[in-house]
């Protein structure tokens, strides 16, 4: 047996006795508990949790006949989100969509769309005549004409564009399902340049508009949907309550939407991890800025924008001044999707995940989501942001299931077929298509090639198409103009007369409570004193 002699000195000296008795300690133990504190520490940095599969929540208005029939017919919402094994976590969800996607290969079709202002946005067209068993096939040619099949209109997320990995999953499905898909990048990206001064923010909804209604008049007998991810979420659901009836789509999908962006603003702030998700923001709209410099600089506070460390910083030296707003918290305000909420008058489905690290589930608008009959709210305990994967290989995405399953069950709805009839006049668009079509092709680097071709012949079916549009426009006009007003004017009205409908008898028996406290100084004196007459009549009688 060996035997440690501690000396006189070292019973003096009780540090040394605790060093002399770590080092009895064999190394291997040491080993174990510093891998110990390495897992503990991923485990409560990343928010690692153990797989399981948990129910989707679904919130909406009981007394809805739309939303009843939603809800039963759409098989995954009533089913359960079981995440990838290995990436339990909403960070390594997150950042495995960022850094690998899994997305399918194929070619998108290019149209450019010219603004009124000058400015350029390439929409991006994956048809389902392209799309044969699984495999992508470029067809020569412009997009097809007027036809029935549904389109769907998708809008990314912030710096996002068509090639996004989250993007393509959700585009190859629906094509392969039997739907025309149409990306309608944002100003600046998807390899085109700012060609104005216009730049695209998290509350610009005019360029949606625009592209919306210049697809409607491309394809009048197709039905048209919407989805919206991340920013491009609070983008679409701004757009749908700022427009109230007034819109050719027949449904929409909002995934992952930051609803407030002012309580986004200070979540992202909050801890260690939040901020790594801030400071990767702002390298892409860094990259983003630095992309078109040349404009970017001449419209904004470049030095700013190259000091900036954060979100909030870039958006106060740059998407600010750009959009004329004071402060950056008016800009949030003023663009927060949440608040337009009640006004949503088509069916819509909004997906978000209660982990999401970068939208906060403190900004979901729980109530106002439940007071309006047109809206599904489908949360997921899990699922980080925008990814949602399953399966053991990660290749498939919950939530892009979930809209493909929700669209076909709404197409299929009577409320589809009313909306089908119901005529929408179109305002003459002064946007037109130039320079298309375009083959696009993402490369590995996630660059965009483009090729024109049939130049001048798309140009001579753009006027043919403009010339039958203006008369179908003009004939519209004299036909339904009385109607359309009144539905202007009647329609606002009675969505505030829902709203004010919602809160049901307790409402107007406190309506009806309040009504009479506050007039009661004035009406009570002259009630008493006609009751008092009434009474001494009666009594001299």
């Amino acid at each position: 047996m060996n035997c440690t002699i501690i000396t006189e000195e070292e019973l003096l000296s009780p540090y040394l006795i605790l060093l002399k008795s770590l080092s009895l300690i064999p190394f291997f133990h040491y080993l174990f508990f510093l891998v110990l504190a390495i897992l503990l520490f991923l485990y409560l940095f990343l928010e690692i949790h153990f797989p399981r599969s948990d129910p989707i929540s679904l919130t909406f208005n009981p007394n809805s006949e739309l939303c009843q029939f939603i809800v039963s017919k759409c098989r995954l919402l009533h089913g359960r989100y079981f995440p990838t094994i290995w990436l339990s976590s909403p960070h390594l969800q997150t950042a495995f969509l960022s850094l690998f996607g899994n997305s399918p290969t194929f070619c998108y079709k290019r149209n450019l769309f010219q603004a009124t202002d000058g400015g350029t946005i390439a929409l991006d067209w994956l048809m389902h005549s392209d799309v044969v068993d699984g495999i992508s096939q470029v067809v020569n040619g412009s997009t097809p004409g007027n036809d029935r099949t549904p389109i769907a209109i998708v809008v990314p997320g912030l710096t996002s564009d068509s090639t996004a990995a989250y993007i393509k999953h959700l585009a190859f499905r629906l094509a392969k399902e039997g739907w025309n898909v149409v990306v309608s990048n944002h100003r600046g990206l998807g390899g085109i340049s700012l060609t104005s001064d216009c730049v695209y923010n998290a509350g610009w909804t005019e360029d949606l508009r625009k592209v919306i209604d210049h697809i409607h008049s491309q394809f009048p007998e197709a039905p048209l949907f919407a989805v919206g991810t991340s920013i491009g979420a609070n983008v679409l659901v701004k757009y749908l309550g700022e427009h109230g009836t007034d819109t050719p789509l027949v449904g929409a999908t909002a995934v992952c939407s930051p609803w407030d962006l002012l309580i986004c603003d200070r979540f992202i702030n909050r801890k260690l991890v939040q901020k790594l998700y801030d400071r990767v923001l702002t390298v892409g709209l860094q990259g983003y800025a630095q992309l078109h410099h040349s404009v970017i600089s001449r419209i904004a506070d470049w030095e700013g924008i190259k000091k900036s460390r954060s979100v909030r910083e870039f958006d106060n030296y740059a998407t600010r001044l750009v959009a004329k707003f004071e402060t950056t918290d008016t800009y949030y305000r003023h663009s927060s999707s949440a608040q337009f909420v009640g006004n949503v008058a088509v069916p819509l489905l909004c997906i978000s995940a209660l982990d999401d690290p970068v939208c906060t589930r403190e900004a979901i608008p729980w109530d106002e989501c439940r007071g309006n009959k047109n809206i599904v709210l489908a949360t997921t305990t899990h699922g980080g942001h925008l990814a949602y994967y399953e399966g053991i290989t990660a290749t498939g995405m919950w939530w892009v299931r979930a809209v493909q399953e929700y669209f076909e069950v709404l197409l299929s709805s009577p409320y589809a077929d009313r909306k089908q009839k119901t005529q929408i006049i179109l305002e003459p668009l002064e946007s037109s298509i130039d320079q298309g079509p375009y083959i696009v092709d993402t490369g590995e680097e996630g660059m965009v090639a483009a090729a024109a071709s049939e130049v001048e012949t798309a140009r001579a079916n753009a006027e043919e198409e403009n010339s039958a549009q203006t008369e179908r426009t003009s004939y519209h006009l004299h036909k339904d103009n009385t109607r359309q007003g009144y539905n202007s004017l009647i329609g606002p009205l009675m969505n505030r007369v829902d709203q004010l409908s919602r809160y049901s008898r307790k409402s107007v028996w406190l309506l009806a409570y309040i009504a009479i406290v506050t007039t009661w100084p004035l009406l009570g004196p002259a009630l008493l004193l006609s009751i008092k007459k009434r009474f001494t009549r009666l009594i001299k009688n």
